[in-house]
């Protein structure tokens, strides 16, 4: 086999090159035939995957997740500081910026009073519609939680799991640790902050409602979302005192210490890990070790131990996931010494091929560098190489059983997974040094 530090090298160029694919891909036209869509992109959209799938069997990820381009933008951040500063990342970001911010206008009020809205989609397809009543309350600062748009910039009138409340703090990270990196002209800082407030406001007003989980599966109080908005009110809390904007600054801090205090009281000390959710009423006990409390620190990127990569509560759940996912999955048995287990979310899992998903594998790995351990990190790397194709191609899962790819193709948090995962491993040491 190929040597991990040579595996890594070749394969960054070619995560750095199908993720950007993802963003803006304005030359890719998306019909959904049995809505009467066309779909043409514009600039600053990100969808989840450029494949143009229609669950045949491929999903169909030609969409901007809030969430899931938050996590590429993050990603993008590591690529401008490995590429010397590379100028079209910036139009990037630019883009990206006024496309969020041109969201805030929508309505869902205007497509109910479109009388000829239901031209063109398909009887079969009416049940997927999203209802009325629903696409009413669909404006103004509601828009954060939408969970995920049209490229080109349009409501998704398809029923789905809404709201859903970790975008608009991954987000605020993101752009924050932009304005960090980089000098923007001074239009496009301004549009940063503008949306940055945005953001703060959405997740101070409504953080601790219930809103759906990462999986988009289950409503309730979910520990990935209360993690990471935290780190964004805390973050938030620092930019907004070096503007002197004290009183909000004040607010922010008071909210993510309350946050905080909530995620202390998501520890099992008999079971050994963090919860991933409340428990509420249709929720599943087996959902609760969940790979998502581990991509909540990763995210977040807090600083300090507790719900951080630091917190020796952490170290556990992880380790309480490394015990399931090695029992349940074929490809786990028999690991060389030097190979970590391949990850996937919960046990049980059923979407797809209910196996190991990259990104999963991948935050795990960015984990351990993060935490000064280069071996165990590199042995959940080398997983992931078995299990990654030689063209370099990276889905949303590998089965369980065969290791074969599943799922969305070409998937770009998969990628932007890689990206933030390699930068860790090389903060930790140089690639020569391994």
């Amino acid at each position: 086999m190929e040597s991990l530090d040579a595996w890594l090298a070749r394969q960054y160029q070619h995560a750095a090159t199908e993720m950007l694919a993802s963003v803006s891909p304005c030359r890719i036209i998306k019909t959904r035939a049995g809505f009467g869509q066309t779909v043409r992109p514009v600039k600053g959209a990100i969808v989840a995957s450029p494949v143009l799938g229609a669950y045949d069997p491929d999903p169909d990820y030609f969409f901007h997740w809030f969430r899931d381009s938050a996590v590429v933008v993050d990603a993008m951040r590591v690529l401008y500081a490995d590429a010397a500063r590379l100028p079209g990342l910036l139009v990037s970001i630019a883009d990206f910026v006024r496309f969020s911010l041109a969201l805030r206008g929508l309505d869902g009020r205007t497509i109910i009073r479109d009388a000829g809205r239901r031209e063109g989609i398909a009887p079969e397809f009416a049940q997927f519609l999203r209802p009325d009543d629903e696409l009413a309350a669909v404006h103004g600062e509601r828009i954060a939680g939408e969970t995920r748009v049209n490229p080109d910039g349009s409501l998704d009138i398809l029923k789905w799991a809404r709201p859903q409340h970790d975008g608009p703090p991954l987000r605020a990270l993101a752009l924050l640790r932009w304005m960090r990196a980089a000098e923007f002209e001074a239009s496009v800082a301004a549009d940063i902050a503008v949306l940055v407030h945005a953001d703060l406001a959405y997740v101070l007003q409504h953080s601790l409602e219930p809103s759906f989980d990462i999986w988009e599966e289950e409503s309730g109080q979910h520990y990935y979302t209360l993690c990471v908005s935290a780190a964004a009110l805390e973050a938030g809390a620092l930019w907004l005192e070096e503007r002197l904007e004290q009183a909000i600054a004040t607010a922010c801090r008071a909210h993510a210490t309350k946050i905080l205090a909530m995620l202390d009281d998501y520890w099992l000390e008999r079971e050994g890990y963090y919860r991933s959710r409340a428990p509420a009423e249709g929720s599943s006990p087996a959902k609760a070790l969940d790979i998502a409390v581990i991509l909540a620190a990763v995210h977040a990127a807090r600083t300090g131990e507790a719900h951080s990569v630091h917190d020796p509560r952490m170290h556990a759940t992880l380790g309480r996931l490394e015990e399931l996912f090695g029992r349940e999955y074929a490809i786990n048995r028999g690991l060389p010494a030097d190979r970590s287990p391949a990850l996937g979310r919960y046990a049980g899992d059923k979407y797809f091929a209910g196996g190991a998903y990259y990104f999963s594998t991948l935050g795990a790995a960015e984990f351990c560098y993060r935490t000064g351990q280069l071996a165990r990190g590199d042995g959940y790397l080398k997983t992931v190489q078995a299990y990654t194709p030689r063209n370099g191609d990276l889905s949303e899962q590998f089965d369980q059983n065969t290791g074969r790819q599943t799922s969305a193709p070409r998937l770009a948090w998969s990628y932007a997974a890689f990206i933030t995962c390699v930068a860790a491993r090389r903060a930790l040491s140089p690639p020569s040094a391994a």
